[in-house]
C-alpha cells in the first residue's frame, strides 16, 4: 500500500485535533481566568528506503498561553484578579490543592468562601476560609479576607492562597480544567502576590483568531483526505492495469 496513505492520515489527525483545541477555546471565549489551548505539532521524517522525503505529523507536547485575559471591572467585593503570573489556591474535586485565575467567589450557604463553581478557596495555611454567618466580606489587594458582622467591628479572618508558578515548575492544565505544577506538589505562598479587588480576569481567548485557524485547520483536513482519495484512485488504476496484463 503506498506510503501516502500513512503521511495523510496522521496530517488529517493532525488537523482534527487541532479544530478540537480551537472549538474547546472558542467555547470558552467568555469564561473568566480561562487560558487559551495550544497545540502543537512536530513533523518525524519516516527512516527507510525510498521514505526520505515522507514525514509523519505527530502531536507535541501542549501547553497554554500564558497572557493574563482583559481586566473587567465589576465593583463587587468579592471579586478578584490576581496580578501578574499569580495564581488563587483551590480544592480540586479530588481533594488536591489546583490552582485558577477565576476570581469571582462567593460565600456557600455552609459558610465557605467558594468560586463560582463550587470549590474551596484555600487560605495561606493551605484550608478552607470559613465566613462568619451574615458578616459583610471584604477582600484586600493581598489577599487578606475581612469580615463584618452586624454591631461588631470588622476582623481579618485569613488571607487568600497566591502562588506563583516557577520557569523550573510550570503549571500543566488537568482533565478538570484546573491547573497544578509539573511535579504534582503545592506550590508555596507568596506573600508578595497581589490582586486587583472589584475585578475579574476575562477570558485571554482571541475569538476572531480562534476562528481564522478553524477554517485554516478544516481546509487541512479536506487536503489530507484528498490525498486519500488519490491514493484510493490510483491503487484501483494500478490494480485494473495489473489485470489487463495478466
Amino acid at each position: 500500500m503506498d506510503r501516502i496513505i500513512y503521511t495523510s492520515m496522521t496530517g488529517a489527525t493532525a488537523a482534527a485535533s487541532r479544530q478540537a483545541v480551537l472549538a474547546h477555546n472558542l467555547a470558552n471565549a467568555s469564561t473568566n481566568g480561562f487560558r487559551a489551548e495550544m497545540s502543537t505539532f512536530r513533523s518525524v521524517p519516516i527512516q527507510g528506503p525510498g521514505s526520505g522525503t515522507r514525514v509523519f505529523a505527530l502531536e507535541a507536547t501542549s501547553g497554554h498561553v500564558p497572557t493574563p485575559g482583559p481586566v473587567q471591572r465589576t465593583g463587587r467585593n468579592l471579586d478578584a484578579m490576581a496580578v501578574g503570573n499569580a495564581w488563587f489556591a483551590v480544592q480540586g474535586l479530588d481533594g488536591t490543592e489546583a490552582y485558577t485565575r477565576n476570581g469571582g467567589f462567593e460565600v456557600s450557604t455552609t459558610g465557605q468562601l467558594l468560586t463560582g463553581n463550587g470549590l474551596a478557596v484555600l487560605s495561606d495555611g493551605g484550608g478552607p476560609i470559613d465566613v462568619p454567618p451574615g458578616a459583610e466580606v471584604s477582600l484586600g489587594s493581598d489577599g487578606t479576607i475581612t469580615a463584618k458582622a452586624a454591631g461588631q467591628p470588622a476582623a481579618t479572618i485569613g488571607r487568600v492562597k497566591l502562588a506563583t508558578p516557577t520557569p523550573e515548575n510550570p503549571l500543566q492544565r488537568g482533565d478538570d480544567g484546573l491547573f497544578r505544577p509539573r511535579d504534582g506538589n503545592p506550590m508555596p505562598n507568596d506573600a508578595n502576590a497581589r490582586m486587583l479587588t472589584g475585578a475579574i480576569e476575562g477570558s485571554n481567548v482571541n475569538a476572531i483568531e480562534s476562528m481564522v485557524g478553524m477554517i485554516a485547520a478544516a481546509r487541512q483536513f479536506e487536503q489530507q483526505m484528498k490525498l486519500l482519495q488519490t491514493a484510493e484512485t490510483n491503487d484501483k488504476t494500478a490494480s485494473q492495469l495489473l489485470s489487463m496484463n495478466g
